[in-house]
């Protein structure tokens, strides 16, 4: 695919027009009455990046599900067939047809491709691949024989991964619609590359392009490609749309390493994965540089690389162990929502607003430990021993931990892990200043999901965070978990949790 589109021609012609001051600019995008902020690449509904799906790994899955789908096939019609040479035919012709799949795109599942188009793809596939088999194993079981073999596996297998691949076209095309299967990403620097990545993207429509940000506002457009010029880069550390984006893009010219170095700098604390399209010089580097994802070869720099199989299996042991947890916890539950309810008058549970994976803000569930009318859903005042707020059933339920239990809700709906940093609330203050700007590495802490319990809670770091030297050991603790986090380490974390919580008398909690 080729993209023709004049080199800054937006910029430029706005260059022209007349200087804008920055605040100028910047007040001129957020008041226009009746001014499209949306643009041409935004959905009209934004997915929190944790509930996006990796095409990676759905590919995988499809794939496997082929293979069982092949094996199926075999399995039914050796039931109906003999011979000796029966599983050499039925396993030649089940690698052949998985090869085959794979050559002709049969996973790729593009935007534009109907299920008609999908399964004539499948369809030749097939076919290239009976072919090969008679070229291949004509010479080991003779023609007739092979011939009346596949004849009978051809049409069942063939029956099992067409509709395979038909209910799989169905989610596929659900998912994009939902946005769960394609990419939010923010251009930073409205450049020549920002441009022609934009034009790239409208024609793959492989990616949502949510906005772009520059420092340079009173030079910028207002858009590119219709897609909104949303402020400097100050404005997007705090955007309300970085929960729902999975991807930055630096893109300005190769030239400007100062300018590079920069902006790497001010990113660095965003837990968003970080990526940097240079302008490149040459139609054939041009062309190759719009073949990848939109398709543009988008180079790594920054943010945190997800392993999806990590992923996965931390999300299996979260439901499973989760689902047990709950299940065992439940009477205890009642038993501690009586309490609270007989102890003082007000609502059973306590709902806060906390950060959640990549920033975003989700609402945690607990057992009301404090008077209502003392109840900070903000955090503007840390626990503190014998704090006049806390009631006589939050005094214990907060010692034992057991005002968390309803957390185990958060984790089975997905916004919370089993282990993992602690959710901090938004807004949380450690004396006068928020917390979140004592240390530039705070927001490395969401990059992945907040847990119940984490490496922080099992080595020392438990309860309020009062003072910059304790924000700083909880954030170095939960870094160290996310760069060493497995499987095993979580159990490990799940193991000692309880007799640490119940060995430690100090904590104020």
């Amino acid at each position: 695919m080729s993209v023709a589109v004049p080199l800054n021609s937006n910029i430029e012609s706005e260059r022209r027009g007349r200087r804008r001051t920055d605040a100028q600019a910047a007040a001129e995008t957020w008041s226009e009455p009746g001014r499209d902020r949306r643009g041409p690449l935004r959905p009209e509904k934004l997915t929190p990046t944790r509930l996006r799906i990796s095409g990676r790994l759905l590919t995988r899955f499809f794939q496997a599900g082929d293979a069982l789908a092949l094996i199926l096939g075999g399995m039914t019609a050796a039931a109906l067939t003999h011979g000796a040479n029966v599983l050499l035919i039925y396993g030649g012709a089940a690698i052949a047809t998985f090869a085959s799949l794979r050559l002709f795109d049969c996973y790729k599942f593009g935007r534009r491709e109907d299920l008609a188009m999908h399964l004539m793809r499948v369809t030749v596939a097939f076919a290239v691949a009976v072919a090969m088999c008679f070229a291949v194993l004509t010479h080991f079981v003779g023609v007739i024989m092979l011939a009346a073999s596949l004849g009978v596996w051809t049409p069942l297998a063939f029956l099992c991964v067409a509709t395979a691949h038909s209910l799989w076209w169905v989610n596929v095309k659900r998912w994009r619609a939902n946005g769960r299967l394609t990419p939010n990403l923010v251009i930073v620097g409205a450049t020549g590359a920002a441009e022609r990545l934009i034009a790239a993207i409208l024609e793959t429509r492989e990616a949502n392009v949510l906005g772009v940000f520059d420092d340079r506002l009173s030079r910028a457009p207002r858009s590119l490609h219709r897609v909104p010029i949303l402020g400097a880069t100050d404005a997007l550390l705090a955007h309300r749309i970085m929960p729902f984006v999975d991807r930055i893009v630096i893109t300005v010219p190769a030239e400007a390493q100062e300018r590079i170095n920069a902006l790497l700098d001010r990113l660095k604390v965003l837990p968003n994965e970080i990526t940097l399209l240079l302008d490149r010089e040459g139609e054939a580097q041009e062309a190759e540089a719009i073949d990848r994802i939109a398709n543009i070869p988008l180079t790594r720099i920054a943010g945190r690389d997800i392993d999806q199989g990590k992923a996965l299996a931390k999300r299996a042991q979260d439901l499973v162990i989760g689902s047990i947890a709950l299940f065992i916890a439940a009477p205890i539950m009642l038993i501690v929502a009586a309490a609270v309810k007989l102890d003082s008058p007000g609502p059973i549970f306590f709902r806060q607003r906390r950060h959640g994976f990549n920033n975003e803000e989700i609402v945690v569930w607990k057992f009301r430990s404090m008077r209502t009318e003392a109840s900070d859903a903000k955090a503007a005042r840390q626990i503190s021993a014998d704090d006049d707020r806390v009631t006589r059933v939050g005094k214990f339920i907060r010692k034992t931990s057991l005002d968390e239990l309803p957390q185990l809700i958060n984790v089975l709906a997905g916004e919370m892990s089993l282990v993992g940093p602690r959710p901090h609330a938004i807004g949380m203050k450690t004396g006068d200043v928020e917390s979140s700007r004592l240390i530039a590495e705070y927001a490395h802490r969401h990059r992945m999901k907040p847990g119940m319990t984490g490496w922080a809670a099992i080595n020392g770091s438990r309860g309020a965070v009062d003072t910059p030297e304790l924000v700083r050991q909880r954030v170095a603790l939960d870094i160290e978990y996310i760069e060493r986090q497995s499987f095993w380490l979580d159990l490990y974390i799940m193991f000692m949790t309880v007799p640490c919580l119940l060995g430690d008398s100090d904590a104020v909690r």
